[in-house]
């Protein structure tokens, strides 16, 4: 009974051909690094090639679009953030899909918690400090984000919405601006993933003063958590997932995640998660798929709370 699926999956003849697995961003973003590994495993495990696309474009919708484009046969994938998944459809006010409708939810790739970093010339040590000096100033302070409706934009609302703090948002195209913004000691302060900020933190040119997951960064274990810094229910996490468009023969999807699976447990992939201080979240698709929607609920509260909206 056990080799029933795969069976099923091989009278199908998948994979009978090449996979394209599309990342709706663009080349060397934080999507790259669930997205490449995870590639190059399911080649080896599935015996065809993987052709890794990157196609980017008003906030991962280009790409996804594209997804949910093509024949639901398990050979074009959709490897991305979280952003068009569970966030855009509440940032946009027009879509050209809906991704609870056209989308099959396969596994989770990985998550990794953003971080609170400052500029050193801040001249704060923690987040109580930061706080102080955010409240002692009548319009409070601006913090960068690598876009408005990004989890690092919707990151910093949870976090003044908790600590009932002013904040003024400066949004950038992306991650690698608003950094640069940030070393130069324009802004100072955002929210970033850890695999994008952690060169900066490693070479003293950012302060990290708290990270927004449930516990300490091994890369980081002298960090304390936004809780341990005092300010609670502010979890958060960049995460990548891996999605089929919706109609996919559902052998063909129980034997991807069964393949990705393998790939994410192998010790290649285990040196990814660990080098960039993501955590392993390899799931089954109805666990991915619950929590997909468990996501949807947050972030649309969060994107109200903004009142961010995008044309």
């Amino acid at each position: 009974m056990a080799l029933l699926p795969a069976a099923s999956v091989r009278a199908q003849g998948w994979p009978a051909k090449p996979l394209t697995m599309v990342v709706p961003w663009p080349p060397g973003g934080p999507s790259d690094i669930a997205a490449r590994p995870l590639a190059k495993g399911l080649q080896e495990v599935l015996g065809q090639t993987v052709i890794v696309e990157n196609k980017a474009g008003a906030g991962g919708n280009l790409g996804t679009a594209g997804v949910v484009q093509a024949a639901a046969d398990g050979h074009t994938l959709l490897v991305t953030s979280s952003a068009p998944i569970v966030i855009n459809p509440s940032l946009y006010k027009k879509m050209a899909f809906d991704p609870a409708k056209d989308l099959i939810p396969v596994t989770n790739v990985l998550r990794m918690p953003l971080v609170l970093v400052t500029h050193p010339g801040l001249g704060v040590n923690d987040v109580a400090a930061l706080m102080a000096q955010i409240r002692s100033k009548p319009d409070g302070m601006v913090i960068a984000n690598s876009g408005n409706g990004t989890p690092q934009h919707l990151t910093a609302e949870l976090f003044m919405d908790a600590a009932k703090l002013k904040l003024s948002h400066v949004p950038y195209k992306g991650s690698a601006p608003a950094i640069a913004d940030l070393l130069a000691g324009h802004v100072p302060m955002m929210f970033d993933s850890l695999a994008a900020i952690m060169p900066h933190i490693k070479s003293g040119r950012v302060k990290p003063l708290a990270v927004t997951a449930s516990k300490r960064s091994p890369l980081m274990p002298n960090v304390p958590t936004m809780a341990e810094a005092g300010v609670q229910g502010v979890e958060s996490y960049a995460w990548y997932g891996c999605f089929v468009k919706a109609g996919t023969p559902p052998a063909v999807v129980e034997q991807l995640n069964a393949a990705a699976i393998k790939v994410m447990k192998a010790p290649e992939f285990q040196k990814v998660l660990a080098d960039t201080g993501s955590d392993y979240v390899g799931d089954t698709p109805a666990n991915f798929a619950q929590f997909v929607k468990a996501e949807a609920v947050k972030w649309d509260r969060l994107v109200k709370l903004s009142g961010a909206t995008i044309e």
